[in-house]
């Protein structure tokens, strides 16, 4: 059973999901490991963000909600909803209170990611890593799994560490993903970086995050043999 919406004019949401949202929404996939874009989105809805499976948009009339709508052909939606039954209710990580054919309504997290955190130059207190840390064991007690933690998945609000996206969550493969941005943390944000407020622009983030994946994908075929 979900918990309980802070909205009460949920059922009005599902009605602008289902009339307007979908009807004239149009998302698409390019590439599985490259976040979807939105083609079009009616009025007044707002695009928060993208990732590699689904948009995140929001009605202004519901600020505490936000709808996740998964692209055509992009499949774990069953297996997101799962994740959110197991991680019930915690600070870091946000809720399912509905989930639609292809979309879910979650409470919305507020904060900035840790990308644009760099990007900005905006600081990024030890504390927040910690608690993506403690919210890691919290997941692992409940038999999921902190796969693909990155950081455009963790987000930062008044110093505080957030999850933001979890539906990688009942992936047993080893992910070491989370593990490679804390120790880049330590060993380059905490005494250059972050001192510094030095700003990462896009190019170079993109070009980082590029590399990353070459080097993962990499070190997974010398782990085969």
């Amino acid at each position: 059973m979900p918990p309980p919406c802070p909205d009460p004019q949920l059922p009005r949401l599902l009605e602008r999901i289902e009339q307007q949202l979908l009807p004239q929404l149009l998302l698409r996939s390019v590439h599985p490991h490259d976040p979807v874009r939105v083609l079009q989105l009616p009025q007044p809805w707002r695009i928060l963000g993208c990732g590699n499976y689904a948009a995140v948009v929001n009605h202004p009339h519901h600020p505490q909600l936000v709808v996740k709508v998964y692209a055509p052909g992009r499949h774990g939606l069953r297996e997101e909803v799962e994740v959110y039954r197991r991680i019930g209710s915690h600070p870091a990580y946000s809720e399912c209170y509905h989930a639609g054919e292809r979309y879910l309504v979650l409470r919305r997290l507020q904060g900035t990611t840790l990308y644009d955190c760099l990007r900005q130059g905006l600081p990024i207190p030890l504390r927040a890593i910690h608690d993506v840390d403690q919210a890691l064991v919290y997941a692992r007690n409940r038999g999921l799994h902190g796969h693909d933690v990155h950081g455009r998945n963790v987000m930062l609000h008044d110093g505080r560490g957030l999850i933001v996206d979890i539906s990688d969550f009942l992936n047993p493969e080893p992910c070491t993903a989370w593990r490679d941005l804390r120790l880049a943390y330590v060993l380059l944000y905490r005494p250059l970086i972050g001192p510094l407020r030095l700003r990462a622009p896009a190019p170079l983030l993109h070009g980082v995050r590029k590399a990353y994946r070459l080097f993962r994908k990499l070190r997974g075929r010398r782990g085969e043999h």
